[in-house]
């Protein structure tokens, strides 16, 4: 299933981009390519075809990561980034957001968030209605895309800002696992601990019921249905 699904890998230390290719190998992902430079990765993917680029924020040469990321969008609309960084600062999280990524990883790696984001991300998700507005969820709630708002039995559920992008994202995804830091990264436009994620589910769970959002130990959170 994985295997279905090409990985381009941009990382500035080629012996951590032969781990990850070699662990995602193992977990049934293909790889498509690996570079440590933005200037060779740009050269590689004009040649051969990638569904996601794990990117490198901080690499040789003279253009960045996030600089390729862009540029890697223009060219391939279609190929989903996920930005690999150690420091998470407010810098990082702008550059994410202008080069759409997906969501962002911190090092040092986690296998299981690793192979838990590319999951979620390359998901594809047939769940939406013929309208494409409805994500069926359970206990009678869905996700109005095209109004962008959580009902109940077809009424509105209101909800924060912050707490609608949380439920937007775990619904989009639903019955995959959703990192933690994707929700972050998707949820907020600057740096914030997992305790402030964890705050903000407790209090959704508290108008939604304990059952819709679960808790996956050391992964993130999921709507299964």
């Amino acid at each position: 299933m994985n295997g279905s699904k090409r990985i381009f890998i941009v990382e500035d230390d080629l012996l951590s981009a032969q781990y990850l290719k070699e662990m995602l190998e193992a977990e049934g992902f293909e790889i498509s390519g690996i570079s440590n430079t933005a200037e060779g990765a740009l050269n590689t993917l004009s040649a051969c075809e990638a569904d996601l680029v794990l990117m490198d924020i901080m690499l040789k040469g003279t253009m960045s990561g996030s600089e390729a990321a862009m540029r890697i969008k223009r060219a391939h609309p279609g190929c989903k980034i996920i930005f690999l960084t150690a420091y998470a600062d407010k810098e990082m999280v702008e550059q994410a957001a202008e080069a759409k990524a997906a969501a962002y990883l911190m090092k040092p790696y986690r296998e299981r968030e690793i192979v838990a984001t590319l999951t979620t991300v390359l998901a594809l998700h047939t769940d939406a209605d013929e309208t494409g507005g409805t994500i069926v969820l359970k206990n009678g709630y869905a996700f109005n895309k095209s109004q962008n708002r959580l009902e109940l039995d077809g009424k509105e559920v209101p909800l924060t800002e912050t707490k609608l992008k949380l439920i937007k994202i775990l619904a989009e995804h639903k019955n995959s696992v959703v990192s933690t830091g994707q929700l972050l990264s998707s949820a907020w436009n600057e740096p914030k601990k997992s305790s402030t994620l964890r705050s903000q589910i407790t209090r959704l769970k508290k108008i939604v019921g304990d059952d819709l959002v679960t808790n996956v130990n050391g992964l993130g959170y999921t709507i299964t249905t």
